[in-house]
């Protein structure tokens, strides 16, 4: 009998399921996810994105869900290091938007098209190149500039509300634009080598910032198991919705500055209230 009554069942569950019987195979709907902007300064840690950092941050993002469009300025680098000896290349020179690509798989937008209206949030990766070619503070200090395009995204994302995540020693950008932001980059001591850019706390209360120690734990640390949160930490600004982590300010393990980065990114998502 039961073949008999296939051709019923068929039709039943057409009318139950009028997109077809594809529609029983997934569930429901998800909700549109934040749709956050990540904004690249090159490919490479010493004159551009720190490529690890930019993939963590990706990765975090795709595990919440959210919608992101990949951005970087149509500028000139600052210089080309070759990576390979930690020494400037000599009479070569790159473009930011067209090095950033590479990270982007080729899907990259001129950061002068980057607009609040079409985005929750923004992101910036550390990597030498925020202090290069997002702004000159690597030469400069305290009295660096920000490249035009990254000090309006800065301002209008922070007039609109919306939150600004940042890492490594790319918050010394948002300590630059947005007067008294709350930041991290980390330790204010070397404290033997283990914090080796730990100056740029100093740099950053000169910009009018204000530096929060936070941690990225060695996983030799035996607490590290037990409190992860205290450990893998980003600071909140509440007030700016500003997020910062330090990771690759500290020297230690790949897998505690992934956690690092997902703890900023888990914070970004959850000021865009989606």
């Amino acid at each position: 009998m039961l073949p008999a009554r296939g051709p019923a069942l068929c039709s039943a569950l057409r009318r139950a399921a009028p997109c077809g019987f594809a529609s029983f195979h997934c569930s429901a709907r998800r909700p549109r996810g934040a749709r956050v902007a990540v904004v690249l300064s090159g490919c490479g840690v010493y004159d551009g994105t720190e490529i690890h950092e930019a993939s963590a941050i990706l990765v975090h993002l795709s595990r919440g869900g959210a919608e992101v469009q990949m951005y970087a300025p149509d500028v000139p680098q600052m210089h080309v290091v070759d990576h390979s000896k930690g020494q400037p290349a000599e009479a070569e020179s790159r473009n930011v938007l067209v090095e950033s690509a590479r990270i982007a798989r080729g899907k990259i937008t001129n950061l002068a098209k980057l607009t609040t209206v079409d985005h929750d949030a923004v992101i910036f990766p550390g990597g030498f190149g925020a202090a290069k070619n997002l702004s000159t503070f690597a030469v400069d200090g305290k009295d660096c500039k920000v490249n035009r395009e990254v000090e309006r995204v800065l301002k209008d994302f922070h007039k609109a509300g919306k939150p600004i995540g940042l890492c490594c020693i790319s918050p010394v950008l948002a300590a630059k634009v947005l007067s008294g932001a709350e930041v991290t980059v980390g330790h204010e001591e070397e404290e033997g080598g283990k914090w080796p850019y730990a100056g740029t706390a100093g740099a950053i209360k000169e910009l009018g910032g204000k530096h929060c120690v936070k941690e990225v734990a060695s996983s030799s640390d035996s607490q590290a198991v037990f409190s992860l949160t205290s450990f893998y930490e980003a600071h909140v600004d509440t007030k700016n919705k500003v997020v910062t982590t330090p990771a690759f300010m500290c020297e230690t393990e790949l897998h505690n500055i992934f956690d690092g980065i997902g703890a900023m990114v888990k914070n970004v998502l959850k000021l865009t209230g989606k």
